[in-house]
This record gives structure tokens, sequence and C-alpha cells, in this order.
């Protein structure tokens, strides 16, 4: 106390205060922890402590951006090939960034990478420019989405999760989020789980490269830090049948944080029953509209200020008034007889002819006021006629399973309880293994005890290379070979 009077009096009391505060156990000003742990199949809860305190999401707020992103893809708002002009304050957006330069131009699949891999600000922020024109529009649309997800006490002000007054989740909130990822939008999913990527002017490197490569069956999904929020992360991974999703608020650091969520991971895979029905969750209303009217395109921005009624739906609907029907016409008594005189001169020239009438028959001439119809026998059909035969064409089928060099092996990487979800498994198998399953054939094996997903068409040097590669990802994989 002596020592603090005479800083005090010499006008030193921030410098020491500054000092003490340096010195203190930084656990003192952690941030909350909050926690959730969910079966991702059925959305059961297995675990959560904290869930629905309101705390900093940090960069897992970019789940939201990608997921907005992939919505507006898929309406036709924008394509991944669209290229995306870098505004000043995109670029001058805090690291984590890619380092891009106002001004210049790069395509929309890139940033989508940066923004997934690297966790990078200034092309989150330059997504939701290119889609609603501002980032502020943009956080309104992803507040939009993120109510009609039921995500109730979550609030976004931006699209990449620096800290910003009222930029607010919960545990509860984000993994919501995560599962949508996982189960609306597959076809993309597997950016989560990309160590590395190309994002157009350099390679990038997962954030969490390290939990993914070390826990078994890990595939995403987005992590997250500022000083206000700790070290956050939503992960998910998946074992034989059953897939868990575990999100962890105010982590210490990096290993602390890992560390807690493989934890929690084996909780749940522990708590999780190995075989259960999957209910997808219901996806959100498109939230792509103004006023719940007509998509506003990109390049048709409404004016700040201006309020626009869009009308949607008819209040009406007016019966059209029938068609009058036409009389038909009358025939001059001239041309009547005119007529006459032509069908007579038809039937003699007919009679003159070398055609077969039947002997029971005179020619039967129908008269009509428009022209006459006359009906007649054909020759039959001579004795000595060779009569073709015709023989079924054979098909060829043709697949993309070659014949030669002896690619009869194929791998088995589990057997489900439906065509469906085997399926799904030979994609998702197929998009993270592109090196040695490329040129396999994708196949489907029903028999008693359910669907055998497996790859046919490759030698057995590749079959054995496909299940080295993907047991050291901890999936299950076994070869076969001619039988």
């Amino acid at each position: 106390m002596q020592i603090l009077g005479q800083c005090v009096r010499k006008g030193l009391f921030h410098v020491f205060l500054a000092l003490f505060l340096a010195s203190s156990p930084i656990t003192a000003f952690a941030a909350p922890y909050a926690a959730m742990v969910i079966d991702a199949r059925s959305g059961e809860v297995l675990h959560a402590r904290n869930a629905d305190a309101q705390l900093h999401p940090a960069s897992l707020t970019k789940m939201m951006t990608l997921y907005v992103a992939f919505e507006a893809i898929e309406h036709g708002e924008i394509s991944l090939d669209t290229m995306v002009r870098i505004s000043k304050k995109a670029a001058s957006e805090q690291p984590s960034k890619l380092g891009l330069r106002a001004g210049q131009k790069i395509k929309l699949r890139y940033l989508l990478r940066a923004a997934a891999v690297k966790s990078a600000n200034d092309a989150a922020t330059a997504i939701g420019e290119a889609i609603e024109g501002s980032e502020a529009a943009f956080a309104r649309r992803m507040n939009r989405t993120a109510k009609a997800m039921g995500m109730s006490r979550t609030n976004f002000k931006n699209a990449h999760g620096l800290t910003e007054v009222g930029h607010m989740s919960t545990a509860r909130d984000m993994t919501k989020l995560g599962r949508h990822v996982f189960y609306d939008y597959p076809e993309y999913y597997n950016l989560f789980s990309r160590i590395t990527a190309n994002a157009g002017v350099k390679e990038v490197y997962h954030t969490n490269r390290s939990f993914l490569r070390s826990y078994k069956g890990a595939d995403g999904i987005k992590t997250g830090y500022t000083r206000a929020a700790g070290f956050n992360l939503v992960a998910s991974a998946e074992r034989g049948n059953e897939r868990i999703i575990a999100t962890v608020f105010g982590g210490r650091s990096t290993a602390t944080r890992n560390a807690k969520v493989a934890e929690l991971l084996d909780l749940g895979f522990q708590r999780a029953p190995s075989r259960i029905a999957t209910r997808k969750p219901k996806r959100p209303a498109y939230a792509g509209r103004v006023g719940g009217g007509t998509a506003v395109a990109s390049n048709d921005r409404v004016p700040a200020g201006k309020t626009i009624r869009l009308v949607t739906t008819l209040k009406k609907s007016r019966v059209p008034k029938a068609r009058p029907v036409q009389a038909t016409p009358e025939v001059p008594e001239e041309l009547m007889l005119a007529l006459k005189d032509d069908i007579k001169q038809a039937v003699a020239e007919a009679a003159t002819q070398e055609v077969a009438v039947a002997p029971q028959k005179k020619p039967e001439v129908v008269t009509k006021a428009s022209a006459p119809v006359i009906t007649v026998q054909p020759k039959a059909r001579p004795s000595d006629l060779q009569l073709a035969s015709i023989e079924p064409e054979q098909q060829e089928v043709v697949t993309r399973v070659s014949t030669s060099s002896g690619r009869h092996w194929g791998i088995n990487v589990g057997r489900y309880g439906s065509r469906y979800e085997a399926e799904r498994v030979l994609l998702k198998t197929a998009l993270k293994e592109l090196g040695t399953l490329d040129n396999a054939l994708r196949k489907v094996s029903k028999n008693s005890r359910g669907f055998d997903a497996n790859f046919v068409g490759m030698s057995k040097e590749q079959a054995a290379l496909a299940c080295r590669r993907l047991e050291s990802r901890g999936a299950e994989c076994s070869t076969f070979g001619p039988s």
C-alpha cells in the first residue's frame, strides 16, 4: 500500500495499474464459457452448459455468411464464377485476411474458400457486399435467415465476426447453424474439412488443421477467436453411423479448446445411440426477398430510404368470356351443283382404273360441302411375297468401368440401412478422396442385411491405396476382388 500511495502522489497510478494487470493470472479475465453437444442425426441435446448465454461468436459468424452465400448461389442470385470487385472497406478489414487490394477482382469461389478455410475477414466482407450491395444489408439478411432457422438469441452486425456492439450469439444457436450447414448444403460441406485450398491469389491453410488431423472422424466446421470471445469452435465428427456436433465458447487457448471439444465429442459418441432415424432439420424460408415479395437481383439494389410495395398475389381471378361459336357458312346453290358434277366425274374415273374393289360393294361416296371422300379396297398382297424377319436389337451398355488392365477390384465403405444413406456416403467419400476415387464407379448393392456402399472398377493397387488413405482419415474401408 505504501508503494501504491507513492505511485498515486507521483502521478504514476496508471503505470502501476498496467503492471498489476499484466502480472495477474489470465484466467481472471477469460471469456465466459459455454458448450453444447447434439446428435446431428436427430438434433437431440446430449450435453449443454450456459448454452443460451449471449456471447461473442467471433468467426463462427462466417458459417452464416457462407450459408447465405450457398443460398444465393442456389437461387441464381450469383454464381461461383462471378467476378467480385473488392471494396476499400473489404480490403481494410483486420486479419486474419487474404490480403486483397481495393479494386481487385476475384471469383466468388475463391472468396468462399478463403472464408471457410483461412477464416479471412476481407473475403467475408466481399462476399456480403457482392450479394447484398453492402455489409449492413447483408447483416440484415443474415438475421432474417437466423430467425427463420430458430436462432432466437442471435444478432449479426457484420459478415466476419470481429467484435462489435450487439453482435452476439449462443452455443445453442451456433450448434443449430452448424447442423443446417451440414444437412442443407452437403455439396459445399467439404469446404470445411480441407486442410489447404487454392484461394486464387495464394494457397491457404485451415485454421484448425491440427484438430482435423488428430481427431478421428472430424470434418469441420468452424473456428473463431477474438479477445472478447476467447477461442471458439463448432466441430462435427462422424464415426460409423453416428455424427456428433459439439460447440465451445470461451476457450483459453487453441490447445485447451481443442482438448475440450475432443472431450465433448467423445461424450457425444458415448451417449448417442448407434442406430437412430435421421430427422433432417427443416430448411429455413428463403430470406433473400424484400418484404416477402420477389427476390431483388444483385444489380437492382433498393435505394436507401425508399419503400417498395410488391404485389405478389391476385385479389380476384377473372373468368374469361366464352369464345363466340361461329355459324357454319351457307354454301351457294350454284357451288353445290358444280360439286355434284365433280363427284360424278371422280366416280367415273375411279371405275376405269385398275383398282381392286370389294365385289359385294360399290365405291362408297360420302358427300359433304367441303370435298368428296371415296373409300376403296387396296390390292391383295401377292402370295409369293417374302417377309423380312425382325430380330430384336441388342442394347450395348456402356459404363465407366474399364475391362482392361485388371480393373476388377473395388472397395466397400460401409453397410447402411437405406439406399439414400449409402449413396450419400459414397458421394461424400468421393469428394474427400478425389485422387484415388475420381475414376471409380459408385455402386450401391442391396442384400438381406442392408445396402453396401461400394466403389468398383479399380485395380488392386488403386483399391489398396484408397483404403489406406480413407482409413488414415478414420473412415471404414475394405477391399474386394473379382470372384
